[in-house]
């Protein structure tokens, strides 16, 4: 735990719970600092964890009635950034998978398709989230994001052959990890 910044106590979440709006705004200022740290720990860029922080927080704020233990805020709000996170790399992975239409190819795809292309559209967005923060950043900004090299490199404040190497790393570690998970169903 934090001591600089400890989570909010059990008294103020309560208090929160039954809407008392200073209490409430303590709790989301108090949870703040934890929040942003988790989530610059999942997301690929400061933007994105910004971004993801700033959800969370928001759906704090509104749904802290929902929330059933007050000991649970923790684990509450790390769950509610990993899911923003998750939630993130789909959008990502799905707008990078849109290919322009061909004119033969405009009728819908079935309701099967879709399921199958959302499964695995999950399933590879949890893969990138379960890589190690350093090639998760990499293989995001390079690969979903399609930022150039020398741009990725210069943002992490690396050379380009360390961001190519990391690159190819977390390729290798994505690669493995969907093959695996494969096996396993298969």
């Amino acid at each position: 735990m934090n001591q600089r910044f400890p989570w909010p106590d059990e008294r103020l979440i309560k208090a929160a719970q039954d809407g008392d709006a200073t209490s409430l705004t303590a709790v989301v200022m108090q949870s703040q600092p934890h929040v942003r740290k988790f989530a610059a720990s999942l997301c690929a860029s400061p933007q994105d964890a910004e971004d993801a922080a700033q959800e969370a927080l928001i759906i704090l704020y509104r749904k802290i009635g929902t929330l059933r233990a007050t000991g649970a805020l923790a684990s509450w709000m790390f769950r509610i950034v990993r899911n923003e996170c998750l939630r993130q790399v789909r959008v990502l992975v799905s707008r990078r998978g849109e290919a322009p239409a061909e004119p033969e190819a405009s009728a819908e795809p079935s309701a099967e398709d879709a399921v199958l292309r959302r499964l695995e559209v999950e399933r590879i967005a949890a893969a990138v989230c379960a890589l190690p923060r350093d090639q998760r950043q990499v293989l995001v900004m390079r690969d979903v994001q399609g930022l150039p090299g020398k741009t990725v490199a210069r943002s992490l404040g690396l050379s380009s052959a360390a961001m190519k190497s990391r690159l190819h790393r977390a390729r290798a570690a994505l690669r493995h990890s969907l093959e695996a998970a494969d096996r396993a169903v298969g």
